[in-house]
């Protein structure tokens, strides 16, 4: 999933519920945003829309599938009335910087946060994670053979070799992130009694698994999967997002930055004049020394 990872020393669970804390005053230069103009769309336009969720008149799929005009448009707004609150935009480094206290709030994805709440935990930071109760964006990463592979039968045993479930749990625990395999070996392997909440994983195992205590992050239950949805290719609508998008990071520079920009040009502007006057200056002095050698 895509929700928020957040530092529950200065950010309470009941905040964190809502896409709202994003825009929050009080977190102005605290959160960290994935740089995913597919992710940021989507929360733009399901927090737009949070009225419209809660009243059940329209649904997150759909609106995280809408790219006309209008519906890009609402999203450049709302990131840009989101922007003053972002410290940073991130594709990795986010979730370092979360065990380190650097930031309060992190929106990102499921398995970094996972990875992050570990990390976080040897060294005291307590951090956790939360799918806001509006909706997310859920989606897969999955390898794939080109069609142009030359070893196709070598990369079908590589493949093969992933979805072993011993190898598919050595990878879950470097990684973070879940593998789709659902055998029973996985399901008895995740399970922790020292987990206090129970969830309906019956959409993932199957029959039976609707009271399992895993790792909720990794494992969402089965309500935080139905208020999520999966966003589709933007099609050839791709690259208005991607001008949007642009726009968005590109105007990133706030009136202080601007200013302080300004004033370093303007002295160095001032110190180059200065120089070339001086320049000039001593060379004029030089021609009058020579004019006065050959006079003598």
């Amino acid at each position: 999933t895509a929700g928020i990872l957040y530092n529950k020393k200065f950010v309470s669970g009941d905040t964190v519920k809502s896409w709202e804390c994003l825009w929050d005053p009080e977190f102005r230069n605290k959160i960290l945003m994935k740089d995913s103009y597919r992710d940021a769309y989507g929360t733009a336009i399901i927090y737009a829309h949070a009225k419209e969720l809660a009243d059940g008149t329209v649904t997150v799929e759909q609106l995280m599938n809408d790219n006309s005009p209008e519906a890009i448009a609402l999203a450049e707004e709302y990131l840009k009335k989101m922007k003053p609150n972002i410290a940073g935009w991130e594709a990795d480094f986010g979730k370092e910087m979360m065990t380190k206290g650097k930031a309060w709030l992190n929106f990102t994805w499921s398995g970094d946060a996972v990875w992050a709440m570990d990390e976080a935990e040897t060294v005291g930071v307590e951090l956790d994670y939360e799918v806001p109760r509006e909706g997310s964006n859920i989606w897969y990463d999955g390898w794939a053979i080109p069609k142009y592979a030359r070893n196709v039968k070598a990369a079908s045993y590589f493949m093969d070799y992933l979805c072993r479930p011993d190898i598919a749990l050595r990878n879950m625990d470097a990684i973070g992130y879940v593998s789709a395999i659902a055998t029973p070996e996985i399901m008895e392997a995740k399970i922790d009694p020292a987990i206090g909440e129970v969830s309906d994983l019956s959409y993932f195992f199957g029959p039976g698994a609707d009271s399992l205590r895993i790792n909720p992050v990794q494992y969402p239950d089965r309500k935080v999967v139905e208020r999520c949805a999966m966003i589709r290719d933007f099609g050839d609508r791709t690259e208005l997002v991607l001008e949007m998008w642009s726009r968005v990071k590109g105007d990133n520079l706030n009136t202080g930055i601007v200013l302080l920009i300004f004033a370093v040009f303007g002295v160095l502007f001032v110190w180059l004049v200065y120089r070339r006057i001086r320049e000039y200056k001593q060379q004029q002095r030089h021609h009058r020394r020579r004019r006065r050698w050959k006079r003598k």
